[in-house]
């Protein structure tokens, strides 16, 4: 299948189109974008799919739709708005991927010129909004202007370089193959050196920059999407949350001027209002500070998938996969090449609703963290406050040293002595066995007790990290044995294992060695080469010289033709056709 993939970028003519010369080369499907396989222009199809940012969001509100629809048929209507959107932009990843530069550029300028005229016209009539304001257009659609401007830079940059190739009478050459693959498979043949390289601190603790290894276009536009959306939802989500807070303080001041103006102290009402008013203070401070966090949160989570993208892929490159699940090591073959169509649009999904899930999460801990430790500090002292919490921490306390103390006891005086003093651990073999078994049971009735406040700490631990681990695509928030109920993570192992199998490069550095060798042995013994098929009878020249090759090779073919009237069982037939061919070529 790879293979065959690999013929099809060398010879890309459809054999329908041979019975049209003037034609040849001009049928066949416009890829805007290849999400498998294509390493070049990644940059430029990440910008582009930065200035798709805005129509995708825009998906989310519903705010395209021309017309209601009953509730069965909204995903209908969705797929019609995803449609319309692709169709829209689709001109974009066309001149970008075309192999003539020049078309590609000169339409792609015009096009992008066209939706920079649309969008600037667009904000100078209309500038304003209900979320920030004045400026909220220009505000929240910076980002989609500065990819236009790039989209600008990039077309007349590919219609110079057309026009200095043809200046220079340079050919380019279209290959599968890129340089680092090249490079990945050298490093595997050389042999490894005896010292270590030193490395910095960026890259032992932030990241490592790997010569061998690119992105594919789908991470880095799927990349671009999920950090010009969190922007644009972060900015949001600040403005709604300052006007519901800023009413909320609003309507409990206009309740204290009531409360007041009626002079009435005995009711519980306007004995809450106090509470109310510091609660709408602390949540909007609490809320905003946790807005920066969980905003950082999220653009390291955005580049920590694409490191875990990267580690993965080198991992099965290697053979290696046990990091995966046993039952998805050899996932189908549909299911991976359809996770790749999925992956994208889920991973910004969850990029985005992750962060609303993870801003609130946060709020809710700055909101503990406020009314257990802030401000029991601000009205009672730090002393007394600490007192009280030294006896929750000492009992804390205890109950651990409870639990190192029986893996203490059971290290000293229940395990056999080391049988090397090279050893680390004891071995695994019972010691003083009446002793331990009086040991077990009196600690018996313990560990329950304590087991029931573990069984709740471990129901919060996994609320809390499965929660967290929302927007991580690459990660399952399932336990071992039911990830077949995280289909993020099912969508990712899928997406791997295509990926691994379309770009591997051991695979794809044979494939081009095996394919460019075919090309020249039989550039070398074609024997109508010389014959030039471009002209209007280059066709009909080609297939009689092809017919006479093969009825000089296989005589016996010529006795099987139907326009032939001699009779099989004549042994000269052969020889009269023979001779007519040669007469008659």
């Amino acid at each position: 299948m790879f293979i065959q993939s690999c013929v099809d970028i060398v010879s890309r003519n459809q054999p329908f189109e041979e019975r049209f010369p003037y034609l040849r080369g001009r049928f066949g499907f416009v890829v805007p974008l290849d999400f498998i396989g294509s390493m070049s222009n990644r940059w430029s199809y990440g910008v582009a799919f930065g200035a798709v940012t805005p129509s995708v969001l825009q998906l989310f509100t519903e705010s395209y739709t021309p017309f209601s629809v009953p509730a069965w048929a909204k995903a209908f209507l969705y797929l019609l708005g995803a449609l319309e959107v692709g169709m829209a932009y689709m001109p974009f990843f066309v001149c970008l991927s075309t192999t003539h530069r020049a078309l590609g550029g000169v339409l792609g300028i015009l096009y992008t010129l066209a939706w920079l005229i649309v969008r600037l016209w667009d904000v100078v009539t209309c500038p304003g909004g209900l979320v920030l304001g004045e400026y909220e257009k220009i505000i929240l659609q910076w980002p989609c202007f500065l990819c236009l401007a790039f989209l600008m830079g990039r077309f007349i940059y590919m219609v110079a370089k057309d026009v200095r190739i043809h200046l220079q009478l340079q050919n380019e050459q279209e290959n599968f193959v890129q340089s680092h693959q090249f490079r990945y498979v050298q490093t595997l043949l050389r042999r490894p050196t005896g010292r270590l390289l030193e490395k910095t601190w960026f890259q032992r603790r932030v990241y490592e920059w790997d010569p061998y290894f690119k992105f594919p276009n789908r991470m880095i536009g799927t990349a671009v999407i999920s950090l010009i959306g969190l922007y644009m939802v972060t900015l949001g989500d600040y403005r709604v949350s300052g006007y519901i807070f800023s009413m909320l303080v609003s309507v409990t001041d206009s309740l204290e001027e009531l409360a007041h103006s009626i002079n009435e102290t005995d009711n519980l009402f306007f004995t809450l209002l106090p509470l109310l008013d510091e609660f709408s203070h602390v949540a909007w401070k609490a809320w905003f500070a946790t807005t920066l966090f969980t905003s950082l949160t999220s653009v390291t989570y955005t580049f920590h998938v694409l490191a875990c993208y990267r580690k993965h892929i080198k991992r099965l490159w290697a053979g290696e996969r046990s990091f995966l699940p046993e039952k998805y090591r050899k996932p189908s073959s549909a299911v991976s090449v359809a996770a790749i169509t999925r992956y994208s649009g889920w991973q910004i999904a969850f990029t985005l609703w992750g962060y609303l899930i993870v801003h609130f999460v946060q709020f809710i801990f700055a909101l503990l963290f406020v009314y257990l430790v802030v401000l029991p500090i601000q009205k009672e002292g730090f002393l007394p406050w600490f007192s009280h919490v030294a006896i929750i921490l000492l009992t804390i306390f205890i109950v651990i040293i409870l639990v190192v103390l029986q893996v203490l006891l059971v290290r000293i005086f229940f395990l056999q002595d080391k049988l090397s003093p090279e050893d680390k651990e004891k071995p695994l073999a019972l010691n003083n066995r009446k002793a331990f078994h009086n040991f077990n049971y009196f600690f018996f009735f313990y560990n329950v007790i304590m087991g029931l406040s573990n069984c709740i700490l471990r129901l919060l631990n996994s609320c809390i990290v499965g929660t967290w681990l929302v927007p991580r695509i690459d990660r399952t928030i399932m336990q071992r044995g039911y990830e077949s109920m995280d289909p993020g993570y099912r969508t990712w192992i899928g997406m791997i294992m295509a990926d691994h199998y379309h770009s591997n490069p051991v695979m794809v550095c044979f494939c081009h060695l095996l394919l460019s060798r075919t090309l020249e042995r039989q550039a070398s013994a074609n024997p109508y080469s010389q014959f030039n098929n471009n002209g209007p009878t280059g066709g009909r020249v080609r297939v009689r010289w092809l017919l006479f090759y093969t009825l000089l090779k296989n005589p016996k073919l010529i006795l099987l033709r139907k326009r032939r009237s001699s009779t099989p069982k004549d042994p000269l037939a052969i020889a009269r056709a023979m001779t007519s061919m040669v007469k008659n070529p």
